[in-house]
């Protein structure tokens, strides 16, 4: 009787340990779980992190488009796999290449907002001449994407008279046209996205007019007459200075793609035996400041034209008051440097991203606006480190 208690006791001393043992073990394994659970979640929570600190990258230039449906993807259930083509008027310079990026996050947005991966996602493709502001370029890059049918096509449109057949074709293909930053008056464009460029260059005038105490001579540089884009801000800055500042004059305006115009100019007046195709684009600024000896205030009406004033600054140590459009490395040392009095500076990267949402919109039927504004910030040398301006800047 004693042996079995003593047996049954033993039994039950072992049964308490593998209890405790397999309890043990079991709130290791809890731990593990509930330790990986924190660490997965705190993984989540650092990915979520991430992607709200990339969202805030550019969730600044999204908010200056109007309307603010623009803004965003929702609501675009376009096909799996559709095909938006985007036609800018080149690639490599920091404003296209800002377009291109505004354009492919919205396509990222797009599939985002419908759960398209893979073969099913929505592409959105941008293209551009490799020589920027060709046209004849351009066009064949628009004939190869109508041919590829897409949902819809959005172009900033480098000749307001050179694309009409294409668009012609484009209507009967059923492709929808947007054009963002230059667009022409051809019937049935379903948007135009871009940046009010009346209305900035007339500040940009108002702007230069009082750096220069309101009297003296002006000389315009624009880089191009074809593009309705130049054409829209040379009319308002020349407007707003012949209606509002009787003592300025505006003396010269030269068009980038008129060189060949100055340079026979240059052999009629100097009476030179160079011919025109010796004659450098550097010499023909030279002339016409040398014409102007008195020109106390300039215009540049992108980023191109900008870089012929500073080089003619740096040049023949001339320092007229300088006003224009558009950032980059360049113009941006000159403006902390105080040779560049101030800048339109647009956003096109929300250009690039509304001139897709309207596409996606134009391919559904949905309706545009005939116009979408995507904004511009005035930049001098005093707030150049405001948080407003670097938000469009960075």
């Amino acid at each position: 009787m004693k042996k079995r208690c003593k047996m049954i006791i033993a039994l039950l001393s072992a049964a308490m340990v593998l209890t405790a043992c397999a309890q043990n073990t079991s709130d290791t394994d809890s731990n593990k779980a509930n330790d990986t659970k924190t660490q997965d979640t705190s993984k989540d929570a650092a990915q979520d992190d991430t992607e709200t600190e990339k969202t805030k990258e550019y969730q600044a230039k999204l908010d200056m488009i109007e309307p603010s449906a623009y803004r965003d993807a929702s609501g675009l259930s376009l096909e799996e796999g559709a095909y938006i083509s985007i036609i800018g008027k080149g690639t490599n310079d920091d404003f296209w290449v800002q377009v291109k990026k505004g354009a492919e996050q919205a396509g990222k947005d797009i599939n985002e907002q419908l759960g398209y991966k893979g073969k099913k996602a929505v592409k959105v493709v941008y293209s551009g001449p490799s020589d920027k502001g060709n046209v004849d370029e351009q066009v064949n890059i628009l004939d190869e994407e109508l041919s590829r049918y897409p949902a819809a096509l959005a172009i900033s449109i480098a000749d307001a008279k050179a694309c009409e057949v294409q668009f012609d074709q484009a209507g009967w293909n059923g492709t929808p046209i947007v054009t963002f930053d230059s667009s022409s008056d051809y019937p049935g464009i379903s948007a135009f996205v871009s940046t009010d460029n009346s209305s900035s260059a007339t500040e940009a005038a108002n702007r230069l007019a009082e750096a220069m105490g309101e009297s003296g001579e002006v000389m315009l540089f624009m880089q191009d007459s074809k593009s309705q884009v130049a054409q829209t801000r040379e009319n308002a800055f020349v407007s707003q200075i012949q209606s509002t500042y009787p003592n300025i004059t505006i003396v010269e305006t030269y068009h980038m793609d008129q060189i060949d115009t100055y340079k026979n100019q240059m052999i009629q007046e100097l009476a030179t035996d160079k011919q025109a195709a010796d004659i450098t684009e550097e010499e023909v600024i030279d002339y016409l400041f040398e014409k102007h000896p008195n020109v106390k205030g300039c215009f540049a009406s992108n980023s191109d034209a900008m870089e012929l004033v500073l080089d003619e600054m740096e040049r023949k140590n001339v320092s007229p008051f300088i006003v224009g459009y558009d950032v980059n490395d360049d113009s941006m040392e000159a403006l902390k440097a105080g040779k560049i009095d101030g800048l339109v500076v647009q956003n096109p990267f929300g250009m690039g991203y509304a001139a897709t949402i309207a596409s996606a919109r134009a391919a559904l039927n949905m309706g545009n606006e005939a116009f979408v504004n995507t904004g511009y910030v005035w930049v001098t040398k005093q707030n150049l480190n405001d948080e407003a301006v670097q938000s469009i800047l960075n």
